[in-house]
């Protein structure tokens, strides 16, 4: 096994250079959906090697399910670390364990809460079109001088209706709409749309749980949090077809809004807000929603991958696939070695 069975658990430190390269000059959807890629298989590749150390550390315990083998000098000469390894890798899998399951527990009763709320508050304006008419298209205006707006993804909507249920709903304070000029308020409902439509909260979960496996993929957690915000931002400049009203959109609601009342932890996948996952209350004063105005006053992104753009996509893109590549192959390697090995000492 060697030092295979170590490299997943420090390649994620890759995960902070390809956060910043993917983030500001990958475009978004490809970004986003590139650095869940590579923090899920990052994650999974160093929760095994925590198992294959669990193993070894077993080994020692008594009533442990190993073969009576396992004690043999031989097959232990064979490991090239000590079992004191293995003893501190229990714990450490045990605290990713109840991580991800806390991040879990969070999440859904985040959104079961948000749905039960949304269902208490009744219609107040009622639901509201793109352009204004009244007609129901899953956007719900609530009465509340409390300025907010957030994209509530479908599964745990109470009182379902028809078209809007499957999808999810874009909730918005009445406060934060007497904020913004009508275009605006077009850009908000877009924006949050396409929350739903790219299934955002999935990728922020997919991080989350991620950055709780190993705390090295933490970048990747916070990047993606920024990059489905630009990911919405550029939707919501094509549904509008002005780049510089969302930017004004984006930046009134960033002076105006207060934290989501649904909106978990920084990075988090609860509900979804308008000036970031967390509310503007979740960013320091230079983060990003000045970037993302910034960057929705610059042109438009290309969204070609391959070929590359330019040296920085490649660069990105090369470090996020030698990272997972070298990681999945050690995983593969320190868990074919441990099986040889049990399979050794099961015949001795």
């Amino acid at each position: 096994m060697g030092i295979f069975v170590y490299l997943p658990l420090v390649l994620p430190l890759t995960a902070l250079p390809v956060a910043r390269l993917a983030a500001h000059h990958l475009h978004p959807r490809g970004a986003t959906r590139l650095l869940a890629v590579a923090g899920t298989t990052l994650a999974l590749c160093s929760t095994l090697c925590l198992a294959l150390l669990m193993v070894i550390g077993t080994a020692r315990l008594p009533g442990n399910p190993l073969p009576d083998g396992w004690s043999d000098p031989e097959v232990r000469a064979a490991l090239p670390y000590e079992d004191r390894t293995g003893l501190v890798a229990i714990g450490v899998l045990g605290a990713v364990v109840a991580g991800c399951a806390v991040t879990l527990v969070r999440h859904v009763r985040t959104r079961a809460a948000a749905a039960r709320a949304l269902g208490a508050a009744g219609a107040g304006r009622g639901a509201v079109s793109a352009h204004g008419s009244g007609a129901d298209a899953g956007v719900r205006v609530v009465e509340s001088p409390a300025p907010y707006a957030y994209a509530l993804p479908g599964g745990l909507l109470s009182g379902r209706t028809r078209g809007t249920a499957g999808t999810g709903r874009v909730v918005v304070s009445s406060a934060l709409l007497d904020c913004l000029e009508p275009d605006e308020q077009q850009a908000l409902f877009a924006h949050e749309r396409a929350h739903l439509a790219g299934r955002h909260h999935r990728y922020l979960l997919l991080t989350q749980l991620a950055a709780r496996a190993n705390p090295f993929l933490v970048p990747l957690r916070t990047a993606v949090a920024y990059t489905t915000e630009r990911w919405a931002d550029e939707e919501a400049a094509q549904a509008v077809g002005s780049r510089r009203v969302v930017a004004r959109a984006v930046g009134k609601a960033a002076l105006v809004s207060a934290r989501s009342p649904f909106a978990g932890p920084a990075g988090s996948a609860g509900p979804t807000g308008f000036a970031g996952p967390a509310g503007p209350a979740g960013f320091a004063a230079a983060g990003p929603v000045p970037l993302r105005v910034a960057a929705l006053l610059d042109p438009a992104p290309t969204a070609r991958f391959w070929p590359p753009a330019s040296a920085h996509l490649l660069l990105a893109a090369l470090t996020a696939t030698a990272g997972t590549a070298v990681s999945a192959l050690s995983s593969v390697n320190a868990t074919v070695t441990l099986v040889r090995i049990l399979h050794g000492a099961t015949l001795l």
